[in-house]
């Protein structure tokens, strides 16, 4: 791809009949001197989706995703977290997913808008954000950080976690007592196997219900467990609970957006997402009957309204 030789290249595990033809995988440095994996999965004349993965994803799961709307005549850039996929890991066990403060995270997408200027990316941007990705997009898009982004598209965003007062309060104090003793690197209580898409039976998964979408995964997973994280650290805990309170004080950015659910999402919190729609004029909850939390990874037919209903927002978005 043209000027994709700027950036030094990186590996990407996905086949040619997996994505739109001539992917490039690159190394972003950030501005705290962090090595990223970022991936160009499609260029397209009509503008480009900035695609934000969840905790603990890579990039080589969303091949169908850029297939889809470079179909639709978008490009698709997308990264992975530090701390994840093939970025350089920051704990001293690889498996762990951590970080101390996710204003860290916004570095990650300040390298990767330097990278859509190198490589002259076609705009408008339009933000494509799943769980993780949506509460660090969202953050971004509050902030001014990528003024060229015209429209944005939530998958299930993490702007809430299922957790009641007494459990939220004791994960607080466990990830500062946590980060005071030095162990803010430290798993979550519990089995670290259960983060671990390697490892989880398809029948106890909270990701999707469908089961060629969940073997294709695992499949990745399994091949190249390199990409692979578990549990996340108490810091990255701690750290994620003080961003979403923060976040929930912030003014909704004034740009269209498209928020959607699953009925039966069980990871992060339907009733803080139905409460940032409230106060977002342009915003529209879309809900995905028998959806569970990876909406991308779901059956055809929900995968299909869902990818769709973000075609007709950036479809907008670029008349803006």
């Amino acid at each position: 791809m043209s000027h994709a030789g700027a950036l030094p290249p990186a590996p990407l595990y996905i086949g040619p009949d997996q994505a739109p033809s001539g992917p490039a995988a690159f190394w972003l440095r950030t501005g705290d001197g962090l090595r990223l994996r970022a991936v160009l999965m499609a260029r397209g004349a009509r503008g480009t989706v900035i695609l934000l993965p969840g905790r603990g994803e890579f990039i080589e799961k969303y091949a169908h995703v850029a297939s889809k709307l470079a179909d639709n005549g978008y490009g698709v850039l997308a990264l992975d977290w530090r701390g994840q996929g093939l970025s350089q890991r920051l704990a001293s066990d690889p498996r762990l997913g951590h970080v101390e403060d996710f204003a860290a995270y916004q570095l990650d997408l300040a390298a990767l808008r330097v990278a859509a200027d190198t490589l002259e990316l076609a705009q408008p941007h339009l933000l494509l954000a799943h769980s993780m990705g949506g509460c660090i997009g969202l953050r971004a898009l509050c902030s001014g950080a990528w003024p060229e982004v015209t429209a944005a598209a939530f998958s299930a965003p993490m702007w809430g976690l299922p957790l009641n007062g007494l459990t939220g309060l004791g994960a607080r104090a466990l990830g500062r007592v946590a980060h005071l003793a030095g162990g803010a690197d430290r798993a979550v209580p519990g089995d670290p196997d259960a983060y671990d898409l390697r490892t989880i039976p398809f029948e106890t998964n909270e990701f999707t219900t469908d089961r060629a979408m969940f073997d294709r995964m695992q499949a990745l997973a399994r091949a190249h467990p390199e990409l692979c994280i578990a549990a996340p650290s108490l810091g990255w805990l701690a750290a994620a609970l003080r961003e979403m309170r923060a976040l929930a004080r912030l003014p909704s950015p004034e740009i269209p957006a498209l928020v959607a659910l699953g009925s039966r999402e069980a990871i992060v919190d339907p009733e803080a997402i139905a409460a940032r729609v409230s106060i977002w004029p342009g915003a529209r909850l879309l809900r995905i009957e028998g959806g569970a939390h990876e909406l991308m990874m779901e059956s055809p037919a929900r995968r299909e309204e869902f990818l769709a209903a973000v075609c007709a927002l950036f479809d907008r978005g670029i008349r803006r």
